[in-house]
């Protein structure tokens, strides 16, 4: 059965949490994962009260498993194209060719991280290379860290990285930071290295420094990256929603977007959305989705009473 209520693009932790919400709402709920997830390489999430700890892998199999038992329908998958005639009848072409028809629509198919361009800083994402003090500042708390510039809003972002160490080193280019930056960091005893980085040092599988094209090492168990962030929204732009002059998708309550009968949850809108964070913002829009499926219901009902009233 190819047709559903709601159609659920992205298994993550948004996606899984509507769809959970949805099936027990007694909605017919098709769920397509690219089973591509933006924490894959992250060995433990935290920060999700009662799950701290826990792999990420571990959460999203969990979460299947629970909403297949409200029979939610799970298709391994990519959409490739997701059209709309009106409010009630999306079609959704995935690369498989398989066709998929839904009333609603929940798009939740987050962001991609963009780093800067220093070799190795990808091989080690989510290791020692980090982005988010919340969810891993913890871990690496009192060891030597670092801070690699990554646009204006370095500065702020090592003042925050800071609460998790007393060793901290923000690096940046040569005549990067005014003397504002550097009294701001000063005080708080961040220091600063200044120069062009080169790669990161790795030993045994452990990163152990930041090198820089002068030659010199700077030790390091860690370094924090401030996140740049680009939405996996091209759904969406063909759907014709409406986008800030960020790029971002504009939403009303719950995820509305400007299209009516879309949704959206999670890191596609909101980027600083931690798995908890989306996990709620996946269930309010599966609330208001069933809402409107409610309503949607109502019109119908009293459209047929008229019709069947009419002489």
């Amino acid at each position: 059965m190819n047709d559903c209520d709601v159609l659920v693009v992205g298994g993550g932790a948004a996606g899984l949490s509507a769809a959970l919400v949805l099936g027990r709402a007694r909605r017919t709920v098709v769920v397509v994962d690219a089973g591509q997830p933006r924490n894959a390489p992250a060995a433990h999430m935290h920060g999700f009260l009662s799950r701290d700890g826990m792999p990420p892998a571990e959460l999203l199999s969990t979460g299947r498993q629970e909403v297949t038992g409200y029979g939610v329908r799970i298709v391994h998958g990519t959409v490739g194209e997701l059209t709309g005639d009106d409010e009630s009848a999306f079609q959704a072409l995935l690369q498989d060719g398989q066709r998929l028809t839904a009333r609603r629509v929940l798009v939740t198919t987050g962001l991609r991280d963009e780093l800067p361009d220093i070799p190795g800083l990808a091989d080690r994402w989510a290791r020692d290379v980090l982005h988010c003090p919340y969810c891993h500042g913890w871990e690496v708390r009192d060891q030597p860290l670092g801070v690699l510039w990554h646009g204006p809003d370095t500065v702020r972002y090592a003042h925050i990285v800071r609460q998790w160490t007393q060793d901290l080193i923000l690096f940046a280019p040569d005549g990067t930071l005014t003397v504002q930056d550097h009294s701001s960091l000063s005080a708080r005893d961040i220091r600063v290295v200044e120069g062009e980085v080169d790669h990161l040092v790795i030993d045994h599988d452990d990163l152990t420094g930041v090198a820089l094209t002068d030659g010199r090492v700077i030790r390091r168990s860690a370094v924090f990256v401030p996140p740049r962030y680009t939405p996996h929204s091209d759904l969406l732009a063909g759907l014709g929603c409406e986008f800030d002059d960020q790029g971002w998708v504009t939403t009303g309550p719950n995820g509305a977007t400007s299209v009516p009968g879309v949704w959206v949850a999670g890191n596609v809108a909101n980027p600083r959305a931690q798995v908890i964070t989306a996990a709620g913002e996946g269930s309010s829009a599966a609330i208001a989705i069933n809402t409107d499926l409610v309503e949607a219901g109502i019109r119908a009902a009293f459209a047929l009473t008229n019709a069947d009233a009419a002489p």
